[in-house]
């Protein structure tokens, strides 16, 4: 399948209450359709040296997402965390499994510190291109190598968009439930929540790279194209497991 770009007129405006997602219209924007993988694409290419931070933070959330889930493993570093996010595939619905990181993210993240955050950095360039900095910097262990990119938001350019090159936790899940259901939904609904910032995840399944764009709303579920495609032929989770990661 050619990438190719499609125009969305809606957004996702999420609510927690009775498993739903509320959509809102918003203004027309431009997201990207992803591609087919190669088998190339899916080989892995790059071996993490985590130092001590890293594999605190690592520890930190899979042992939030264990206790979010009720499943509890005795692996080590990232392997413990895959193993965490393999099972909420398995055991939940994907918007169960949308619920369970938003469980283990406030569980991981002290909501003290997130509203100070949100009253000093209200939604601005400044916010945005920091928040992109922030990302960059603080949370390679979980996205793998990415840089701050530019561009054009009200006419301006500014620095609000985070280019990973090749997602961590994607090349290890080799799954695109997962990516969908464990990392982008739940995220974008995350940070706009905690922090009023909106985001738009838009993985390339093609590469297994991504862009976060701070300050764009995201589309609605039923027109992301992220959620329409199909699963990596080798997907651990669905070979595991015998599932389907998109239903």
């Amino acid at each position: 399948m050619d990438a190719k770009m499609i125009t969305h007129n809606m957004s996702l405006t999420p609510t927690l209450a009775h498993w739903n997602l509320r959509l809102k219209p918003k203004p027309t924007f431009v997201v990207g359709v992803l591609a087919r993988p190669t088998e190339e694409t899916l080989s892995k290419t790059h071996v993490y040296k985590d130092n001590w931070f890293d594999k605190l933070a690592i520890n930190h959330l899979s042992k939030s997402v264990q206790a979010a889930t009720g499943i509890s493993n005795d692996k080590s570093g990232f392997d413990s965390l895959v193993e965490a996010a393999t099972v909420a595939s398995k055991k939940f619905s994907p918007v169960q499994q949308q619920e369970v990181v938003l469980d283990a993210l406030d569980r991981a993240f002290p909501k003290p510190i997130l509203s100070v955050i949100r009253r000093v950095m209200p939604p601005s360039k400044l916010a945005r291109e920091y928040f992109a900095v922030f990302t960059t910097l603080f949370f390679a262990w979980l996205l793998g190598p990415s840089e701050v990119r530019e561009s054009e938001v009200n006419g301006k350019k500014e620095k609000n968009i985070v280019y990973i090159k090749k997602c961590r936790f994607l090349e290890e899940t080799n799954c695109v439930g997962m990516c969908t259901n464990l990392c982008k939904m739940p995220s974008q609904i995350f940070i706009k929540d905690s922090f009023g910032m909106p985001v738009n995840m838009v993985p390339n399944f093609d590469d297994m790279s991504c862009e976060m764009i701070f300050g764009q709303e995201p589309p609605s579920s039923t027109d992301d194209p992220a959620l329409k495609q199909p699963c990596y032929k080798i997907c651990k989770a669905k070979k595991n497991h015998a599932t389907n990661c998109l239903s």
